[in-house]
């Protein structure tokens, strides 16, 4: 989020900004106009396609001037008309097909292009698949072009996608933009993803997929201020891995830094970004997220000025600022300011924009009609190809969770009845596109059943809402513009009627009965039945109902920010004006309402469920208000309404069917107890409603598997902003507790056997492959898919290892009867482990259990691989070691040596870092140590435990400065192998240590 708060009526940061964008196109001709080509264009060697792309940037390079040069750093890259060079804009989201379909025009007319809107990423990850996220990314990539020949001002060609942060916590409240909690998966998805999108062709791409957001972000909490603590192992071997993979396969043109912190240092300047080009043999053009430079001035008031910020974020390997939306004069200056001070050098410059002037070049740009990809037109968009690759992917995500007693599938010829707050309506999220067309799950089992089989209800309730004062009723308009609400009825006519839907927690939004559009704010503070769903980034459609003590209601609104009127925040309570208009004031001065309930919702349900054969209940989120960007859950819950509808269906019908439909892990414990079958989906797209009917009637058989572990309880889960995966035992790698659903779960219409596997060998040795083979048979009667997976369990090492972790998988499609011989690969180099005594990946000698199974938990087939490597010696402190490399911790933090690089350790009373299998002598002990408050601290140095023998007593002064460090001493006494303890007594830092 930017630093300066937008008005909220606006969808902020980037829908707002392209909204922003186009605006200042039309209004600022000079810097946003056509550029005539050069009289010579042709003739320049930066515009010969037989020429290598490094030797076409070297050439544009060299014609720059160097004000040209930095004007190409922001994300709003000016036209340059001497040379015929056009204007270019970096990132267009592309995260489930090209978001924010919606263009304004030089007229300032607003259009719509409906592009193909696959399902959420998290459903994607469930898939399983990357074959066919390549062919999504391909489709996406295809109509990125068509958007581009629309309006390239609005929709660049570099695509900021796919996000590959590891969905480490299921509430953080970006769940639904990532792919899986285990690097594997995520890695090889995101590597299909942006294969398809950039095309096969290595000198020319059809797009540029961007991964977001490096790095280790996964909390949304104070996200521009929070950093986030990651020890060596797990950056080395968890956070980095789904970024390293797509580099590494050349599948990807860059990263965007997040907004958080990591161990200290804000992503956006962190030393980390230029570390990562070594994982590609391409040139990578790297971009902040939206409004982060200046919070490096702002929020995280890293850097004393914009220069200094601008200097370290370019020093640190980042190339394009996305930042003041199309204001690119604030970074041009202080990039400018930096050359004049000596912050950053033109050899830096040079380095930046040859990063960006590269990617354009592959992108066809210079090349005669576009280049390769340049005949692509809008026709792509939401073509029927399209169509039926969303139906498919829509399909293929679904998980079945339980299926009791072969509730599923249905059979045709009886009747359903299809319930639910999401059963007749399809919702988009932040990153999606406008959907072209929209069939529901009503729709979808409508079209599969026979409407005369189908009874249904949305199971909400229908309100009036009366005004105690007056006796009259809140109305909206009636059309489809609908109007601000009002009073005036005296009776509860089809204008004062609303539809209640509960999101959890008290928060409800209202459908107005008279046009079925959502009442949301209005311009002027007031109220309008005018919205679609729910939307903007500043979701201000919410709102709770508080009953008070009289029996009366107070309507209050909870949209994401406290107040709509930010001048006074206690303004969040509704009242009626004189002329009966709705208004938002202080709780005091709220009007009082009587709430009518013209309709059950929940017996409208239970009567459809009483007279079918079996009852769908379809629950589930609302993307813009249950989670999202900004904005993390609190509850892993169905909301309070929709449990009480499931248990109310339920006991009226027992074939009851619970479609979850949602974009992450929920706590599904008395549903999974209670009801007989469980499916699951994420926000599907246009395609969700006939592809639930083809799982639910058994056209196709559930194939999804979860791509991350959905837990019993919130309780089973450490603090959202503990990054320790090891220590904390977070996720399926290292989570000793008994899940609801585990990683890699999902059940199928059949049953399938996994016969014998046939190893290549009983060892493994550094450079070597290990291959599995084994025959898998459908043995049940119905066609399915197979998710064969493959993990690993190291026996023995110096460090703590994972319960198990994914080395491989296949999906294979089989026929009743019919058997498949599977091959999985593991590498000796997947086995390895980053060793922190030496700064290195290390193959341990060990025994592995090589386990073969339908999930995590679910293995059919094992075997034992002796892995031939080498045991790490003792630890040798006599070298100086860094404080980061610890081997276990106990409430310390990780932070940044300096502003420019290097970790170290900070920790208070009691706090601890230990060194496991150290080798000790009698000598001295130096500590290189900072303590920036008055006083001293000491840290004892014990043996064996922290609160085992004292070996020495380290007195640490205070240095009045959290980056000013000494050296301080002490005697150590201790011979032999010991693991040694830093234990605190209040609060220092340390970077290093060493024993002489």
């Amino acid at each position: 989020m930017p630093t300066t708060r937008p008005t909220p009526r606006f969808p902020a940061r980037r829908r707002r900004a392209l909204s922003l964008a186009v605006a200042a196109m039309i209004a600022a001709p000079a810097a946003w106009t056509a550029v005539p080509a050069a009289s010579a264009a042709e003739t320049y060697p930066f515009r010969d396609p037989r020429l290598s792309v490094d030797a076409r940037v070297k050439d544009l390079l060299g014609r720059l001037t160097t004000d040209e040069k930095v004007s190409l750093l922001h994300q709003y890259e000016p036209a340059i008309p001497r040379l015929g060079i056009k204007r270019f804009k970096t990132g267009t989201e592309a995260l489930h097909g090209v978001a924010w379909s919606t263009d304004i025009n030089a007229s300032g007319a607003v259009r719509t292009a409906k592009g193909t809107v696959f399902p959420q990423s998290v459903g994607l990850g469930a898939t399983w698949d990357p074959a066919l996220m390549k062919r999504i990314g391909s489709a996406v990539g295809d109509e990125a072009r068509g958007y581009n020949t629309i309006d390239p001002d609005v929709w660049g060609l570099q695509l900021w996608a796919p996000v590959v942060n590891l969905l480490r916590d299921p509430r953080w409240g970006r769940n639904e933009e990532g792919y899986s909690e285990d690097p594997l998966l995520t890695g090889l998805l995101a590597t299909a993803y942006g294969k398809g999108m950039q095309g096969d062709d290595p000198d020319h791409l059809k797009a540029a997929p961007v991964l977001k957001h490096y790095l280790a972000y996964n909390n949304e909490v104070r996200r521009d201020q929070t950093s986030s603590s990651v020890r060596p192992r797990v950056l080395k071997e968890y956070d980095e891995v789904p970024f390293k993979l797509p580099l590494q396969q050349d599948a990807a043109t860059g990263l965007m830094t997040s907004y958080n912190l990591v161990n200290g240092r804000p992503a956006t300047a962190s030393p980390l970004v230029n570390d990562a080009r070594k994982w590609s043999g391409r040139t990578l053009l790297n971009v902040t997220d939206a409004g982060a430079p200046n919070n490096l001035v702002g929020s995280e008031q890293y850097y004393p000025d914009l220069p200094a910020g601008d200097a370290a974020t370019i020093k640190a390997g980042v190339d394009s600022f996305t930042t003041d939306d199309t204001n690119s004069s604030i970074t041009v200056n202080a990039v400018k300011t930096a050359l004049s001070k000596g912050l950053l050098s033109e050899a830096d410059l040079d380095r930046a924009v040859g990063d960006i002037l590269s990617v354009r070049v592959r992108l066809g740009e210079f090349d005669p009609a576009g280049g390769k990809y340049g005949k692509i037109t809008k026709d792509v968009i939401d073509s029927p190809a399209h169509r039926a690759l969303e139906r498919k992917a829509a399909t293929e995500q679904m998980v079945l969770l339980k299926n009791q007693g072969k509730a599923l599938p249905l059979a045709s010829g009886k009747k359903v009845a299809v319930v639910g707050p999401l059963s007749d309506t399809l919702y988009t999220d932040w990153y999606s596109g406008s959907l072209p067309y929209e069939v529901t799950p009503l729709d979808g089992i409508k079209a599969k059943a026979g409407a005369g089989n189908v009874a249904s209800s949305e199971g909400v309730d229908r309100i009036a809402l009366k005004d105690v004062k007056t006796g009259k009723y809140v109305a909206g308009g009636t059309t489809a513009a609908g109007a601000v609400l009002k009073t005036g009825p005296t009776t509860a006519d089809a204008s004062t009627q609303f539809d209640v839907f509960d999101w959890g927690q008290g928060v409800v939004t209202l459908r107005s009965a008279a046009n079925g559009k959502t009442v949301g704010i209005h311009s002027g503070n007031t109220f309008a039945n005018d919205q679609d769903q729910p939307n903007g980034w500043f979701v201000q459609q919410m709102f709770k109902l508080e009953k008070q003590s009289d029996g009366d209601y107070l309507l209050r609104y909870a949209g994401y920010e406290k107040a709509y009127d930010w001048a006074d925040p206690t303004k969040i309570y509704v009242k009626v004006q004189d002329d009966g208009t709705l208004v938002l004031t202080t709780k005091d001065d709220a009007s009082a309402f009587a709430k009518d309930v013209v309709g059950s919702g929940v017996d409208s349900a239970v009567k459809a469920a009483a007279g079918a054969d079996t009852a769908v209940v379809v629950v589930g989120s609302m993307p813009f208000i249950n989670g999202r960007e900004d904005h993390d859950r609190t509850t892993m819950a169905l909301a309070e309404g929709q449990e009480e509808l499931i248990r109310a269906v339920r006991k009226a019908n027992p074939n009851t069917v619970v479609v979850v439909e949602n974009s992450y892990p929920t706590t599904l414990t008395w549903e999974q107890a209670n009801v007989p079958a469980i499916l699951w989906t994420s926000h599907a797209g246009a395609e969700t409603g006939n592809a639930l009917a083809s799982v639910l009637f058994g056209d196709e058989s559930p194939s999804g598997r979860l791509p991350q572990t959905w837990y019993a309880s919130e309780s089973d889960l450490p603090d959202i902003l503990d990054y320790d995966i090891i220590k904390s035992d977070r996720t399926y790698l290292y989570y000793k507790g008994k899940p609801l659903y585990p990683f890699g779960y999902g059940l199928t219409y059949t049953t399938f056997r996994y016969g014998k596997p046939k190893l290549s060998g009983r060892s493994l040795a550094g450079g070597k492959t290990l291959t599995v083979t084994l025959p898998v048979t459908n043995t049940g009667k119905r066609a399915a898919d197979e998710v064969v997976q493959l993990y690993t369990h190291q026996r023995t090492s110096r460090v703590k290892q994972p319960v198990e972790q994914l080395r491989a998988f296949q999906k294979v499609h089989l026929a009743p009867g019919r058997t498949a011989s599977v091959t999985l690969r593991v590498t000796a180099s997947d086995l390895a482990t980053w060793d922190v005594t030496r700064n290195k990946w290390t193959l341990e000698t060990s025994k592995q259990d090589v386990l073969i199974g339908s999930s995590s938990t679910d293995i059919r087939q094992r075997a034992v691989v002796d892995v031939h490597g080498e045991r790490i010696p003792a630890r040798d402190l006599t070298h100086p070691t860094r404080a980061a490399d610890f081997d276990d911790q106990n409430a310390v933090q990780l932070v940044d040596e300096s502003k420019a690089a290097g970790d170290a350790v900070a920790g208070t009373a009691n706090a601890w870092i230990a060194f496991k299998d150290s080798a000790l002598k009698n000598g001295t002990l130096t500590l290189r140590a900072a303590k920036e408050s008055a006083g001293s601290s000491t840290v004892q140095v014990r043996l064996d435990s922290p609160t085992g023998p004292v070996a020495a007593t380290v007195t640490i002064p205070s240095t009045g400065d959290k980056y000013a460090y000494k050296d301080v001493t002490a005697a150590l006494r201790a011979t032999g192998r010991h693991d040694l303890y830093l234990v605190f007594s209040g609060e220092a830092r340390l970077s290093a240590l060493t024993l002489r």
